[in-house]
């Protein structure tokens, strides 16, 4: 099916793609555009106008010094072959490789996929774990958003109509962190996944932790009974085991054709095991 008509822009700067979308409050964002132009063409997204982010060169590159920024324009291949980060925090690069395939790799943006929010997508809940914020751009000037609070619900963040998302900032001082995901077979999308990231002290006792889950609620959630089953221990077996009996506590979790909400908490148990042991 074809798309509805729209008016298409191609800014070269953020402030002119905030001016644009005030202007237009039915225009929308496209970053890869492998959301939105499927939904487009299926009649479930009608935009009166694209705003395409490609064109501001700004909004791309990595930056490791301390803390770890990565512009929202900058795509999954090149977190994925991004020496900087797998010598920083190869979780990253780790995650992009199992991104969908080879080809959403080359388009698909790391901003994208945050503004979007699919209750499946990777980087959402890797970036919980991590403690990550982003920087929006609007008509009222720039503001610093904690990823937590950006995910407000299914397909909805906290971003206005008329912002730009332009960087994701991780803060240092993680010593390890791991992503485990079941994978759908056709779609690639977590059926379940789990990002676990710990900082830890002397003796190896984990000093705070947090662990996220996907695929399996509408949106990228903490498992904080998990975290707290092990913090202020060493990461043994024990407590390993002990996390992952009660990961999918406080959890609400969805149900569909393909995997049932008591297999999906059964498997969140799963992957927060094999997450915590990549860790240990």
């Amino acid at each position: 099916m074809f798309p509805s008509q729209f008016g298409y822009h191609k800014p070269g700067s953020v402030a002119e793609a905030v001016k644009l979308l005030q202007a237009d409050p039915d225009a929308k964002i496209v970053a890869g555009g492998h959301s939105l132009i499927p939904a487009m063409k299926l009649r479930l997204a009608a935009p009166s106008a694209l705003v395409d982010l490609s064109g501001i060169e700004s909004l791309r590159g990595i930056s490791v010094n301390g803390n770890v920024s990565i512009g929202a324009m900058t795509t999954y291949a090149q977190i994925r072959d991004s020496a900087k980060l797998k010598a920083a925090l190869p979780v990253l690069a780790d995650v992009a490789y199992n991104v969908g395939d080879p080809q959403v790799q080359s388009c698909g943006t790391l901003g994208g996929s945050l503004a979007h929010n699919d209750p499946a997508a990777d980087f959402t809940a890797v970036l919980v774990a991590l403690g990550a914020s982003v920087k929006a751009v609007g008509p009222k000037g720039e503001r610093t958003i904690p990823v937590e609070d950006l995910l407000v619900d299914l397909l909805t963040t906290s971003l206005a109509e008329d912002e730009v998302l332009t960087e994701i900032i991780i803060p240092g001082g993680t010593s390890a962190a791991a992503y485990e995901k079941f994978r759908h077979p056709a779609s690639g999308y977590a059926v379940v996944g789990v990002a676990a990231a710990v900082k830890t002290g002397k003796g190896g006792v984990v000093d705070d932790a947090k662990i996220a889950i996907t695929g399996c609620t509408s949106k990228a959630t903490r498992a904080h009974a998990a975290e707290q089953a092990f913090i202020g221990k060493p990461l043994s077996a024990e407590s390993i085991a002990a996390a992952s009996a009660v990961a999918a506590n406080g959890l609400d979790l969805n149900g569909d054709h393909y995997a049932s909400a008591d297999y999906r908490g059964h498997l969140v148990g799963v992957q927060t095991r094999r997450a915590l042991e990549r860790l240990a």
